[in-house]
């Protein structure tokens, strides 16, 4: 077995902090396998809704915003209250900067719009003019991946349905490879430094749930985040000795989208942070502020749960929502906003007079003329604000949203045990404990999966030449030279050797034995598997025999969950099956069973997107566009 192919770094995980890591790796040279359970990249990371933290960009300057590394330093220290972590915090917002630019150039992403979310002293959160920047930045990355699997598949690798469920390691206590499950085979092991990049636990729900042990006082409440947020990296780590922190700390955002069909759904969208930066407010039910919209998270959560006068609201007037146009549209298209034309249509939809609302609006028009707030509010924008004013209105409730305890880590992303750092294991992204102390700053979601992602992957890189450079014979007086690691497996001492010229270190086998670790062994060596790409336009060529035309009022026959059809670009789909592999849920489907979702689709995704990863679907074409289309 070729030693690069058969050694490379693991990164288990696929959202943002997992694909940061493995294009780091492969920009330092190495090599790389990601590992993800889901049947798509992205996780959590396509959910975020605000954009990502940056002090001192260009786009800052660009825009003469005033910021500093030292000014996000305070802002994140006093968001993180007693439970700060300085060098994480240091590493954190030292380096936003580069990674904001690094998003820009390397992946030519625009990150030109600036906003100011709550608890930050200057507009720092990046974000692009359409969609949502967590699935803009998230895919951009995902789709620069899938380019380097098909073109240089020795240098890089990513399996989805890959479920690890434990790390391997030797009898030095280095971690040295992690054993999977894939539908095809119930045990296979992948060799080399692990980066555990697997997300929280704020929806687990499970057996096992962290959730429930160290918070059963908000376990009942609802989640923003999708299933797979199970903990899974975290019980992985403590088996083997990882120290856990802070595993108390679970944020609850004070906005999650209620749908008012589904008043009692476990899974909530959530409702941009953004919102209340360009001006949104918060409204109780009976039409009054009540809090700084722009204090700390945990703030304004407290805040709802001491007034208990729900359902809460928030609105937008035209001035805020110019700003932030497509999250508005978007949200209506879930069925979770309403666009009304007056702010006396916003009472009858309060179920509150309009003389009340008025007085509201009068109220805050005086509190930014004045600059004084009773709640404290320091920084105002979309006023003022006028009953003949067009508005856009939500119902909101506090969340699950984002666990910042976690696995402790190092400065260099490093995992930490009772001895110091575990060799060849690293962690990043929420799966990182410490980075954010007590409360997260919106923005800094995304800006901890870039720069421990980055972090992570540089370090197992250097760690991993490290270790193969130690194997390599060396001639007297010359540099170290060429050679393959082998894999050994050896039945009776129940091992796995790695085998390196003369040197050798051993790893406890996988539980399947011989057959199992062999099995391993070939699929890391010269059989690479098909790329994404080649995968993709395999699948094409699979589409139905029996694709032909219908009429949209024939789709709008399959309007059920057991038999869903959806029209996307002029195509067919028959979704029935799909829709429960679908990344964002099978409901959101079914908003636009029967019915042509082309617009909404395109909000989110590129048009390529169903011949790439669902070309099963397409069953045939739209023989007419007369129909109506879903009303967004």
């Amino acid at each position: 077995m070729d030693s690069e192919d058969g050694i490379r770094v693991i990164v288990v995980g696929g959202g943002l902090s997992g694909l940061s890591a493995a294009h780091t790796v492969l920009e330092r040279g190495g090599r790389v396998i990601l590992l993800d359970k889901n049947n798509f990249l992205g996780g959590n990371s396509t959910r975020a809704t605000s954009g990502i933290n940056g002090a001192g960009t260009t786009s800052q300057r660009s825009s003469k915003i005033e910021d500093s590394p030292e000014l996000f330093y305070e802002d994140t220290a006093r968001s993180a209250r007693d439970l700060i972590h300085p060098d994480l915090v240091r590493v954190l917002t030292y380096n936003s900067a580069s990674a904001v630019e690094w998003l820009k150039s390397k992946f030519e992403l625009d990150l030109s719009l600036i906003s100011r979310l709550g608890g930050h002293s200057a507009p720092r959160t990046h974000r692009g003019k359409e969609r949502f920047p967590g699935m803009t930045i998230t895919y951009a990355l995902m789709e620069k991946l899938e380019e380097v699997c098909a073109r240089r598949p020795s240098h890089a690798k990513v399996l989805t349905k890959a479920c690890v469920n434990r790390l391997v390691m030797d009898s030095e206590g280095r971690v040295m490879g992690a054993e999977y499950s894939t539908p095809e085979s119930s045990k296979n092991v992948a060799y080399g430094p692990v980066i555990l990049a697997t997300g929280g636990y704020a929806a687990d729900f499970t057996a096992t749930s962290l959730l429930k042990k160290y918070r059963p006082d908000i376990y009942h409440l609802p989640t923003t985040n999708g299933a797979y947020s199970t903990g899974d990296g975290h019980k992985m780590a403590m088996a083997i000795g990882g120290n856990a922190i802070d595993l108390e700390k679970v944020q609850v955002h004070p906005t999650g989208l209620v749908n008012p069909k589904e008043k009692d759904a476990k899974v909530l969208f959530l409702a941009a942070e953004a919102l209340r930066g360009v001006g949104g407010l918060l409204l109780t039910s009976d039409g009054r502020r009540f809090c700084d919209e722009l204090g700390h998270r945990d703030y304004v959560t407290g805040k709802m749960w001491e007034h208990n006068k729900h359902p809460y609201r928030l609105i937008l007037n035209s001035a805020a929502a110019r700003d932030i146009e497509w999250h508005c549209k978007h949200y209506m298209g879930r069925g979770l906003m309403k666009h009304l034309d007056s702010g006396e249509e916003v009472a009858k939809e309060m179920g509150i007079s309009p003389s009340v609302l008025e007085e509201t609006f009068k109220d805050y028009n005086e509190v930014v003329r004045t600059k004084r707030c009773p709640f404290g509010k320091k920084y105002f924008s979309s006023a003022p604000w006028s009953m003949r004013d067009d508005f856009y209105l939500a119902i909101v409730t506090p969340v699950l949203h984002y666990t910042m305890g976690g696995i402790e880590i190092n400065g260099d992303g490093e995992v930490q045990g009772v001895s110091g750092s575990i060799p060849g294991l690293y962690a990043a992204g929420e799966l990182a404990g410490g980075v954010h102390g007590a409360n997260r700053l919106g923005g800094s979601s995304l800006l901890g999966c870039v720069v421990f992602g980055r972090v992570a992957g540089d370090s197992a890189s250097s760690y991993l030449l490290g270790q193969l450079y130690s194997q390599k014979p060396r001639a007297e007086g010359a540099g170290a030279s060429s050679g393959t690691i082998n894999v050994q497996v050896e039945p009776s001492a129940n091992r796995v050797t790695l085998s390196w010229g003369g040197g050798t270190r051993g790893a406890p086998r996988s539980p399947e034995g011989a057959a199992g670790a062999a099995g391993a062994a070939g699929a890391a060596s010269g059989e690479q598997p098909p790329s994404l790409e080649e995968q993709s336009k395999s699948e094409t060529s699979k589409v139905s025999p029996e694709y032909k035309e219908y009429t949209l009022e024939e789709v709008a026959k399959h309007a059920s969950e057991k038999d869903c059809w959806v029209v996307v670009q002029g195509q067919v789909l028959d979704v029935t099956e799909f829709m429960h592999e679908h990344p964002g849920g099978s409901k959101v489907i079914m908003l636009y069973a029967g019915k042509d979702a082309t617009e909404e689709f395109l909000m989110l995704h590129k048009p390529d997107v169903v011949a790439k990863y669902a070309p099963k679907t397409i069953i045939g074409k739209v023989k007419d566009q007369s129909a109506p289309k879903a009303k967004l």
